[in-house]
């Protein structure tokens, strides 16, 4: 039962509709108190009444039934108690017979929503930077399916620009393809440093990368060839990562598939009035709108990141017709997207509402910083082979016994690395640390693939759950059934928010609850009702956060 609407339904607060009661209806921290509380402090403007008389009133008029079995009103909250033996019975066998599609819904169906993330840079290592954008996107991905929208995962792959220009340079001076064939991205990345230390010596190195460009947008046969080549290379690279973390594209229509659209955008800013030029340039005047202009050509003629983005933006509209379409971009880049959604909406395009920017921190190693110029980067791949070795040195201290060791170190040590970019809330900046994300104690990624193994522990040795008639629970068992009955909830606001971590904070808190239910409730009881009771708990705790961590895209593990 959804008891946020059956409360909302039976408030009468004329003032509100149902839906905004049921979304301000809270569950307390403090069980004892109620299951629901709704506060009354926004209606004192409506109402000129204290908080706390206005949730007398609303208790005095409340009718109690066989659901919500006691109204109470105490500091301006209206607290409701449920009838928490149906409660946790009806809970618990829709979480064991849903099983993994318990928390799914299908409010999304019907509805296409595109989703541009990871957005990787061909010839360049997939380093500890891109790691946000990756894992937010990706769990967006699986959260909003579960939800039924039909979701387009895009990787908008960086492979326009001058860049490739320096690469095909640096190339024919300091490499060959035996070379490049063999150490892959690690020779690319060396030529692309090498390449910018001798353009500060020799800057005539940039007119000729600015002329091997050139040849690529042209056409040139050679210049392409050595571009896709460099393209293969990278592709083929990073999807050794991609495996590891569990994310998959829809598409990899990087700038260059744009190449051939923009000059239909730039005709039609021209006649809409809204091309202006300012220095030879080709720009979007947005002062009104308290932005700086958006370039769209430079004085030379050439496109920028803008054209692309607004191009691709029409492709993705007319191609997939999407209900929303979600960049997932660090926040450096949120005055990019205002101009870009800004001149859309001035191009007379009414989906330009739309579009989201999911904004997200940095993250960074406690060694510092990086570049990509200088050659200062920490790969990706490292982070997650240097995580896995240390889960593997923690499991042969903890349980040498353990079969599939190895099996089980990639689960703990690359979930460990998810679950970190994942723990706070995605706008923070994230020094990442392998010791704390590593830890099975407190909120972390094994703390809750030990929680899991635990619950498979205990159905292993007791059984499974059969039929049980609740007569009684003790606050350990309760708590456990209220934590379970969020999920579904904390996935839609997920959803809404764009926000990750909402799951993973979850997770946590039902680990945390569950395992002082372990503690307080033996479970290997002579009375067979309430020992399958407690059974029943474990086997819905284990469905539930193995539903959480695959929405994270995070694998669990049988034993630990």
């Amino acid at each position: 039962m959804d008891y946020k609407t059956y409360i909302a339904n039976k408030l009468d607060i004329k003032e509100l509709s149902t839906e905004e009661i049921r979304e301000a209806i809270e569950i307390p921290p403090d069980l004892s108190l109620g299951d629901y509380a709704f506060p009354c402090f926004p209606l004192s403007k409506i109402f000129r009444m204290a908080p706390n008389k206005i949730a007398e009133n609303l208790k005095d008029g409340f009718v109690t039934d066989d659901v919500i079995v006691e109204c109470s009103a105490a500091g301006g909250y209206l607290n409701f108690k449920v009838d928490r033996k149906s409660r946790a019975e009806s809970l618990l066998n829709t979480i064991n017979r849903e099983k993994d599609s318990y928390g799914s819904s299908d409010v999304g169906n019907g509805k296409t929503i595109c989703i541009d993330y990871s957005s990787i840079n061909i010839a360049k290592p997939f380093h500890i930077g891109h790691l946000s954008t990756t894992v937010i996107g990706s769990a967006l991905c699986k959260i909003l399916r579960f939800l039924g929208y039909k979701v387009v995962g895009i990787n908008h792959l960086g492979d326009y620009g001058t860049q490739f220009g320096k690469l095909i340079v640096a190339f024919k001076n300091w490499s060959d393809e035996e070379k490049v064939k063999k150490d892959k991205l690690k020779e690319l990345s060396r030529i692309y440093v090498k390449f910018h230390e001798e353009a500060k010596i020799h800057p005539e190195l940039e007119d000729e990368a600015r002329k091997y460009f050139t040849l690529i947008e042209n056409g040139d046969e050679e210049s392409n060839r050595l571009f896709e080549l460099f393209k293969s290379i990278t592709l083929s690279e990073v999807d050794k990562i991609y495996k590891l973390l569990k994310v998959t594209f829809d598409s990899y229509a990087g700038e260059s598939f744009y190449n051939d659209k923009m000059g239909a955008v730039v005709e039609e800013l021209k006649e809409k009035g809204l091309l202006t030029e300012s220095d030879g340039a080709s720009i979007v005047d947005l002062e009104e709108y308290g932005m700086p202009p958006c370039l769209i050509l430079k004085s030379d003629g050439s496109s920028l990141y803008a054209t692309r983005d607004l191009a691709a933006a029409i492709y993705r509209k007319n191609q997939y017709d999407f209900y929303k379409s979600l960049y997932v971009v660090a926040y450096q880049q949120d005055l990019h997207f205002k101009q870009v959604f800004k001149v859309l909406e001035l191009m007379g395009k009414p989906w330009a509402k739309d579009l989201v920017h999911v904004s997200y921190g940095m993250v960074s190693l406690e060694s510092g910083s990086m570049s990509t110029r200088e050659g200062k980067v920490v790969l990706l791949e490292d982070v997650i082979n240097k995580t896995v070795e240390k889960a593997y040195k923690v499991i042969e201290e903890k349980n040498p016994n353990l079969k599939d060791k190895e099996k089980t170190a990639r689960a703990v040590g690359t979930g460990a690395v998810i679950f970190g970019a994942l723990s706070n809330n995605k706008i923070k900046d994230i020094v990442f640390s392998y010791d704390r994300v590593l830890s099975f104690e407190g909120e972390t990624c094994p703390y809750v693939q030990y929680t899991i193994a635990r619950c498979n522990s205990v159905l292993n040795k007791v059984g499974n759950a059969k039929e049980f008639s609740l007569t009684e629970m003790c606050d350990s068992e309760y708590a456990v059934i209220s934590s379970l009955s969020k999920f579904p909830d904390v996935v839609i606001s997920a959803a809404e928010k764009y926000e990750p971590s909402f799951v993973t904070r979850y997770a946590i808190d039902l680990a945390k609850v569950f395992n002082k239910f372990y503690i307080d409730c033996k479970i290997a009881v002579e009375d067979e009702n309430l020992k399958n009771f407690r059974l029943s708990i474990v086997s819905a705790v284990k469905i539930t956060l193995t539903n959480a961590l695959n929405l994270l895209g995070i694998e669990t593990v049988e034993e630990m």
